[in-house]
């Protein structure tokens, strides 16, 4: 196997652990790299605003989850990773009965910080939502006394 073909997989082994709160909202990974995460979400009427259309928090529940899985592909074993900031910038509406595609590819890779753009798009292809993520590399530790 080749050194791409040993990341590809390690890729999709970390890709598919995927939270609890990404199985209850309905997130489906499509596609999982180094480079590039695709996910998408079925906006339903559980998902949507007072407005029919897409919650911004979902929307948010959404990017969240696919920056911290392309970032989890990205870390070293022992390590792991959290939010520190995600800036949006609402486009357009994605009504009920429409599906949400998170495309997230890199801006930096660094050894303590990744950053990442999330595009957010309709069915339609058009772009709903902007997001720009970073993301902080940690050492895990478990607390003192438990």
């Amino acid at each position: 196997m080749t050194q791409d073909a040993e990341d590809q997989d390690l890729a999709g082994q970390v890709a598919r652990h995927q939270p609890e709160f990404a199985r209850y909202l309905g997130i489906a990974l499509i596609e999982a790299t180094p480079r590039r995460v695709v996910m998408e979400l079925p906006v339903t009427e559980a998902l949507s605003n007072r407005n029919g259309v897409m919650h911004g928090g979902a929307i948010l529940g959404l990017t969240d989850n696919a920056g911290g899985t392309a970032s989890s592909i990205n870390l070293n074993p022992g390590q792991n990773t959290v939010t520190l900031e995600s800036k949006v910038n609402f486009l357009r509406p994605i009504r009920i009965g429409d599906v949400a595609r998170a495309t997230v590819t890199p801006i930096h890779i660094g050894n303590t910080t990744q950053i990442w753009q999330i595009a957010v798009t309709r069915l339609d292809g058009k772009l709903a939502a902007q997001v720009t993520q970073t993301q902080m590399t940690i050492e895990w530790k478990e607390p003192a006394g438990g």
